[in-house]
């Protein structure tokens, strides 16, 4: 009597590693925005293009984490029609991302760990870096490998603003940028773990994603600390509350 093999899953490798880290990391940008509304520190009263820009960009994070639940169920047939409108998504959170920091120096609201002109340059780069990864994993989807460790480059690479806000003062103060720069690698730097433990090497598309990471920041720096930058800044501030702030001098911090 012959015998029917047992139906392999078609689930791609790691399936479970993605899908948990989706939810650590949406989890964690609840938290933060959740903490800071507690706080009084955000609120429902703000103007209107913070909350085009929240709900852009935490929609994207409710798109991250759904394509890996579709992944997870086996529903990739709705995962890559879902796929189109995360990619569409990317490059609307890349104009919302930039003109709302725009908006923020203007009214002079710049947070007081960036300079005004290091946080005009770094916002839209730090977008710009998050769409070069999820669009490129989206350009290489036919191999499962580089596609999803590429997109999950990318989202740990605008997990800056949720760890920001879960950092104590003190250390925002003494060594904001470093200390954020070191969390958003470490994003990739555990997928980077988890594959030598698992296959005894690390996938290339983690060393990607974290060269291109690591190599924004110095970027940033370099331009928002040269004539360029400045001018840029001047320019945007021009006429506006903002424009009382000096480019390269830091607000102080609240209380």
């Amino acid at each position: 009597m012959a015998t029917i093999a047992p139906t392999k899953s078609r689930l791609a490798p790691d399936t479970g590693f993605f899908l948990t880290m989706a939810i650590v990391m949406a989890a964690l940008n609840v938290l933060a925005f959740t903490f800071f509304m507690l706080m009084g520190i955000s609120s429902f009263g703000a103007p209107l293009y913070v909350h085009v820009h929240a709900f852009v960009f935490f929609g994207w994070v409710v798109l991250y984490v759904a394509q890996n639940v579709l992944v997870a169920t086996g529903s990739t047939t709705l995962h890559r029609k879902l796929g189109w409108l995360a990619a569409g998504w990317t490059l609307v959170m890349v104009v919302v991302g930039t003109l709302t920091t725009a908006y923020t120096v203007q009214r002079g609201l710049t947070p007081p760990i960036f300079t005004p002109s290091y946080f005009l340059v770094m916002n839209p780069v730090n977008i710009l870096v998050f769409a070069i990864l999820v669009l490129g994993g989206v350009a290489v989807r036919a191999n499962t490998g580089w596609h999803r460790r590429l997109i999950y480059c990318g989202m740990a690479s605008i997990m800056g603003p949720a760890l920001g806000r879960l950092l104590p003062p003190p250390v925002l103060i003494a060594a904001g940028v470093p200390v954020i720069a070191g969390l958003l690698s470490l994003f990739v730097i555990i997928g980077a773990v988890r594959d030598k433990i698992k296959y005894g090497k690390v996938h290339p598309a983690y060393l990607v994603g974290l060269a291109v990471q690591l190599a924004m920041w110095p970027v940033i720096d370099l331009v928002a600390k040269s004539s360029i930058g400045l001018s840029i800044y001047q320019n945007v501030v021009a006429g506006t509350p903002g424009a009382a702030q000096p480019g390269w001098e830091k607000a102080p911090f609240p209380g």
